[in-house]
């Protein structure tokens, strides 16, 4: 398998938990839209292994924050490129993710988000 993903690990507040969902599924599929074989977002529900560490720890999760884990997949790296290009500039994405961001309640803290590009492995 040649695929490559962008995988991404971040808190959300509880209580924004619903709002996300709502943004995200256009989100996905605006990058499905430009080519992305696939999207995907879970919420986390067990980070109890132990002598690790968890994603609550890498994201400094708070206690009314649950953690979501994400990824996209995509037939290349250079495919990826592209595609996040074209959603960069999509005018929908500045309407969705701002608000997010940006706005004077943001859904999340982006600078708390772990994110990555991957090549396969196994």
């Amino acid at each position: 398998m040649s695929n490559y993903i962008d995988g991404f690990v971040l808190p959300i507040p509880r209580d924004k938990l619903s709002k996300y969902r709502e943004v995200v599924e256009k989100v996905a599929a605006i990058w499905k839209e430009h080519g992305a074989l696939d999207y995907r977002e879970y919420v986390g529900d067990d980070f109890s292994l132990a002598g690790t560490g968890s994603f609550i720890d890498g994201t400094k999760a708070k206690d009314d924050e649950v953690i979501i884990f994400g990824w996209a997949t995509f037939e290349s790296r250079e495919v990826r490129d592209l595609i996040n290009e074209k959603v960069a500039s999509d005018p929908r994405m500045t309407s969705l993710v701002n608000p997010i961001t940006e706005s004077s309640e943001p859904i999340f803290d982006a600078k708390r988000m772990m994110f990555g590009g991957f090549k396969p492995l196994l």
